[in-house]
């Protein structure tokens, strides 16, 4: 059984998606064993509280610098004796010593079809506001390995999402929330949980 710490900073809408999960069996082999913040206050932490999940708040504004913040939230992370991290709306960058520890351990989910809208400052609902501006036809969710390139790692699964006529950003997010992320997420925690997952050449494979 694979310990899993889930990192997030606003409503934890993923987070939601991964505690149902657990309890529907879907991911059969982890179990969320802490919930970390880099704010006070957010609403996934509740979420957590409800769900007897441990919780810490590691936020970015007490420290001095990144490295500083990256040692603290490295210290949580092995305090909860963590296989495997999630990033689940978390919207500070990872610095080296979590990359390092955690080289092909940290899974992001990224509301787009990456490499589009993607990147540095692409989070939220500017990723929707983009593919607006842009006038793709189809949209979706991808999640990846995270690595020191920002959304560059390595892609385990994607999920294409209609756009349709009329959408806002507002009503494009909760499209690909329900339709992509809240299923992408867990079924990629549950295939590494199971050891299902390999990279090779900077891809990965589904095994």
């Amino acid at each position: 059984m694979l310990n899993i710490a889930v990192l997030v900073s606003g409503g934890g809408t993923n987070l939601q998606a991964l505690i149902d999960a657990q309890k529907n069996g879907i991911i059969k082999n982890g179990r969320i064993v802490r919930v970390i913040s880099s704010r006070e206050g957010v609403y996934a932490l509740e979420r957590a509280k409800q769900n007897g999940i441990e919780t810490r708040v590691v936020a970015r504004k007490n420290y001095k610098n990144p490295d500083e913040f990256d040692r603290a939230l490295l210290a949580e992370l092995k305090a909860a004796n963590t296989d495997l991290v999630v990033l689940a709306g978390f919207l500070s960058i990872l610095g080296d010593a979590v990359l390092n520890e955690y080289e092909n351990r940290i899974i992001n989910v990224h509301p787009s079809l990456i490499p589009s809208f993607c990147g540095p400052g692409f989070y939220g609902l500017r990723v929707h506001e983009e593919a607006l501006k842009y006038g793709v036809k189809v949209t979706g969710a991808t999640v990846h390995f995270v690595n020191k390139v920002v959304d560059g790692g390595a892609i385990i699964a994607q999920k294409a999402v209609e756009v349709k006529e009329g959408d806002t950003p507002e009503i494009l997010q909760r499209r690909v929330m329900e339709q992509a992320e809240w299923v992408l997420l867990p079924r990629a925690v549950a295939l590494f949980c199971e050891g299902r997952i390999k990279v090779k050449d900077g891809k990965t494979i589904i095994v």
